[in-house]
């Protein structure tokens, strides 16, 4: 290979290193603004991004493609609250992603700390859980062609008879 050849190889890595990151950043910024408008919206203090929690959600998400075919199962014993989402468009944003789980806002009466009959609330409530403070969330792509999205949260959230807010 020329040096002028390898010069451009040398760049072309460069650039991807510069973009990669920045889009993680986008991603990660879109986790945390989507979640802090609907916290804002109930009054509840915005959480702050925590890496480790966003690690841990990476690890789930890449298990659950691995092994469960994208298929949505809690983690069993975590320390962390935990909302999971699919979709069958990968290219479905974290700002979608959490907009799914926030639309169950539909479902939740405050006066009654309950959920509509047959219905799911509790990713709703737990995006805007007072107490949690940090929360870390990933996104795996599954071979199906779909996409798996899990967000973790600290101090958990959803005690039983316990209103979020």
């Amino acid at each position: 290979m020329s040096s002028k050849m390898s010069l451009i190889a040398f760049f072309c890595v460069m650039g991807l290193a510069l973009i990669l990151p920045s889009h993680a950043q986008d991603e990660k910024q879109e986790y945390l603004d989507s979640h802090n408008a609907a916290r804002k919206a109930v009054g509840v203090p915005p959480l702050t991004w925590n890496q480790t929690l966003a690690d841990y959600a990476q690890n789930y998400a890449n298990k659950l493609e691995s092994t469960n075919n994208c298929q949505l199962k809690h983690s069993e014993g975590s320390p962390y609250g935990e909302n999971l989402a699919w979709s069958s468009a990968p290219e479905l944003t974290a700002t979608a992603a959490v907009q799914l789980w926030v639309e169950e806002i539909a479902f939740y009466d405050y006066k009654t700390n309950s959920c509509q009959a047959d219905k799911m609330c509790g990713h709703y409530t737990q995006v805007v859980w007072n107490t949690t403070e940090q929360v870390g969330c990933a996104k795996a792509l599954c071979k199906s062609g779909g996409a798996l999205f899990s967000c973790n949260y600290f101090p958990t959230g959803n005690f039983v008879g316990v209103k979020p807010y």
